[in-house]
């Protein structure tokens, strides 16, 4: 059984930064496709960006594009989001998910990111 914890969330002010960190455990992390997705209050949860785990190549939502990055350290079992220049209507709580194929399998829990005006 595959685990997810994402942690990193918090409080911050527009323009901050902030990086969030999803622990992989039960699998190795190598062989997943890994994703973060948010949802914000009265909203449907959305895509954000995701990393392939055979090319490491990267996809982002266009409303972040250029300002998050997602990373992988796959020795640690580790994937990382980098938030920069927040705003916010970044204000949401983040989930990673993993898949190996079509839809994502496994969820974490969440972790609530605040962006303050």
């Amino acid at each position: 059984q595959v685990q997810l914890v994402e942690s990193g969330g918090g409080l911050v002010q527009a323009g901050g930064s902030l990086r969030l960190s999803c622990a992989v455990s039960g699998r190795t992390l190598s062989t997943y496709t890994m994703g973060w997705f948010r949802q914000a209050p009265g909203k449907e949860r959305e895509f954000v960006a995701r990393i392939n785990w055979g090319s490491s190549s990267t996809y982002y939502a266009d409303s972040v594009k250029g300002r998050f990055t997602i990373s992988r350290d796959n020795a640690k079992n580790t994937v990382y989001l980098q938030m920069n220049t927040l705003k916010p209507e970044d204000t949401a709580v983040y989930y990673c998910a993993a898949r190996i194929v079509g839809n994502y399998n496994y969820w974490g829990q969440g972790t609530q990111v605040t962006v303050s005006s």
